[in-house]
């Protein structure tokens, strides 16, 4: 049945009302001969008996929406007290709870996000730890198995069991920092140092890997070589490496690994861009995302966590300052991100 409203119900009920005082009328009439007071009792009668009617019908509504409007109230401050409603409460409160509706779908939607993102998180964390976890067990169970008495075996065996070990313990120690990061345990020890001669630190010890991959280490044109900034000279570092690492793993043989930064008044702009193969334009907003990688196989190739990115992120993050990411495919990828400028 379709809804009625209370103008039309109060219509009904005072219909019906004046129906009977007419009744009671005409036939009062038929004995006083009172036509006068009945022209006018029939208006008068009427409309008190709407407002009499409409009054208490929607002081019934009041009642009943009261309790929940509250109820709505508590989860959103924004919405108006039942008493502060215009004339036309149902319009009112349909309007407001709707917008009501539509942010708890929007959270519901965002739970959902959460939700898949937790599964593959764990997911990713438990497989990046079952590998090895098996490599070391096959190992161990070969050298119990007789390995162990053969010089052609134990030490080689031996070795790469060490290799799956400090994996395991990479993989811990990045979950720990970004554990830290997130939480605020890890404060950032700010001190003022030269840019460029970091740089040139971070070219200095990836030269060789950069040197395997036939990529190489370059500078960006016309730099400042003495701009200083004020951040975690530390943190710093360990994002410089990162990307420069990243920047070999994917550019190209023959590529280049590129570093350069710009003055911006109070800020200073550096980027890292590499000569690769590029990232896919839908892979760009989870680039960040722990364990996330673009080419699965190729990044544990490369030996990496898969927690360098979301490190990055963290730490500049902690720095008040933001990072982002641009890719075309084919040409490479550029990571650029801010520090503060030393006055």
């Amino acid at each position: 049945m379709k809804p009625v409203a209370p103008q039309r119900i109060a219509g009904y009920i005072t219909l019906s009302f004046l129906v009977l005082a007419i009744a009671f009328l005409l036939v009062s009439t038929l004995f006083d001969n009172g036509w006068l007071a009945l022209l006018i009792s029939i208006p008068v009668f009427t409309v008190l008996i709407f407002y009499l009617v409409n009054y208490f019908i929607n002081a019934f509504i009041y009642a009943k929406i009261k309790p929940i409007y509250k109820t709505i109230h508590n989860f959103k401050p924004s919405l108006k007290s039942v008493s502060a409603l215009k004339e036309d409460v149902f319009s009112e409160v349909n309007r407001e709870v709707g917008e009501w509706m539509k942010g708890q779908i929007q959270e519901v939607q965002q739970l959902r996000q959460l939700e898949q993102y937790r599964k593959e998180y764990l997911g990713n964390v438990s497989h990046e730890l079952k590998t090895p976890i098996f490599n070391i067990q096959g190992y161990i169970m070969t050298l119990l198995d007789g390995g162990l008495e053969d010089p052609n075996i134990n030490k080689l065996y031996l070795e790469r069991t060490e290799k799956s070990i400090d994996r395991m313990i990479s993989i811990i120690s990045d979950l720990e920092a970004i554990a830290k990061l997130e939480s605020g345990e890890l404060e950032m020890e700010k001190e003022v140092f030269n840019l460029y001669q970091l740089i040139e630190d971070v070219f200095e010890l990836q030269e060789i890997r950069a040197r395997d991959r036939k990529v190489a280490l370059r500078f960006g044109k016309s730099l400042d070589r003495h701009t200083m900034v004020l951040a975690d000279k530390q943190r710093i570092f360990q994002v410089l490496s990162n990307l420069v690492v990243n920047a070999i793993h994917y550019s190209n043989e023959g590529g280049n690994a590129t570093v350069s930064f710009d003055d911006m008044d109070k800020l200073v702009l550096v980027q890292v861009r590499d000569s690769g193969v590029g990232i896919p334009a839908a892979e760009l907003p989870r680039i960040f995302e722990r364990f996330y990688r673009v080419d699965k196989s190729r990044s544990r190739e490369q030996g990496g966590t898969g927690l360098g990115l979301a490190i990055v992120k963290h730490i500049i993050e902690a720095h008040g300052q933001t990072i982002n990411v641009s890719s075309t495919p084919g040409k490479g990828s550029s990571f650029t991100f801010t520090l503060e400028k030393a006055r």
